[in-house]
C-alpha cells in the first residue's frame, strides 16, 4: 500500500493556483487511472485504487498547506505505513516551469506543506517537485506563488500533468530512474533552474577562456597553425 499526497489548499479561490499543482497532479492520476470519487477522510480528500496493479491511496489534505502534515500523518498512522511508502507530489519555485524533480528525503527548502509533513512523518519519503518557476524577484514570490496559472502555462502545464499520470505506473512500482527518463524523452523532466532568477540558486559562472603562451616556442608555434598576431 502506498500513499501518494497532492498538495495545496481547499476551495475554489486556490483551485488554479501555482501552489495547487500537487492537487492537479493527484487529479490527473485518479482519471487516468480510474480511481473511484474523492471522500472525505484523514483531514483530507482520499481516492483509493491500484497503479501498475499496486494498490495505492491519493490524499489532497484540505487542512491548508501549512498543516498539511496533519492529514498526511494521520492516514500513515492509521494505515501503519512506513515513511518509504508515501510520495508526496508539490509546488517548486526554484525550478523552471514544466520541469520536474524526485528524490527521498532532503529538507523543505522553504515548502510549508513539506515542513509541516516533516514533523509528523519525518523526512524519509519521496518527494516529486513540479516547477512554477520563479519570479525573479523575493518581494514578488507571494504573489506568483499564491496566483492562477496564466493562460499561457496551459500550453505546458496540461500535458506535463498528463505524462505524469500516464508514466504514474514507474513511479508506484519505485522505478524512479525510469520515470525521470520518460519523462525527459516526453520533453519534460530535465531539472533546469529558471534563468534570471534572484533568490537562493546563484547564476552559474562563466568559465573563463584558456590563456595561450605569450612568447617562447609554443607561441610561435600556434602562430604558425592559426595565424595569430600579437595585435590580436
Amino acid at each position: 500500500m502506498q500513499i501518494w499526497a497532492g498538495l495545496g489548499n481547499p476551495g475554489a479561490s486556490y483551485a488554479m493556483h501555482r501552489h495547487n499543482v500537487g492537487f492537479m497532479a493527484a487529479d490527473a492520476i485518479a482519471r487516468r487511472h480510474d480511481f473511484p470519487p474523492w471522500r472525505r477522510k484523514f483531514k483530507g480528500l482520499v481516492a483509493d485504487g491500484e497503479i501498475a496493479g499496486i494498490k495505492a491511496m491519493l490524499l489532497k489534505p484540505q487542512t491548508y498547506m501549512n498543516l498539511s502534515g496533519e492529514s498526511v500523518g494521520e492516514a500513515m498512522r492509521f494505515l501503519k505505513l512506513a515513511p518509504s511508502s508515501l510520495l508526496v507530489i508539490y509546488d517548486e519555485l526554484d525550478l523552471a516551469q514544466g520541469r520536474l524533480r524526485i528524490k527521498r528525503g532532503g529538507g523543505a527548502g522553504g515548502h510549508n506543506g513539506i515542513r509541516s509533513i516533516d514533523s509528523h512523518c519525518g523526512r524519509d519519503y519521496r518527494r516529486l517537485r513540479l516547477g512554477i518557476g520563479h519570479p525573479g524577484d523575493k518581494a514578488r514570490v507571494t504573489g506568483h506563488v499564491l496566483g492562477d496559472f496564466a493562460k499561457a502555462d496551459h500550453e505546458w502545464l496540461e500535458p506535463l500533468l498528463d505524462r505524469l499520470a500516464d508514466n504514474a505506473p514507474l513511479l508506484a512500482r519505485g522505478d524512479d530512474a525510469g520515470f525521470m527518463n520518460r519523462m525527459a524523452l516526453a520533453g519534460g523532466a530535465a531539472d533546469e533552474r529558471p534563468a534570471g532568477r534572484q533568490g537562493r540558486t546563484r547564476a552559474a559562472r562563466p568559465e573563463p577562456a584558456p590563456q595561450m603562451p605569450a612568447t617562447g616556442p609554443m607561441a610561435a608555434m600556434l602562430k604558425r597553425l592559426f595565424g595569430t598576431s600579437d595585435t590580436e
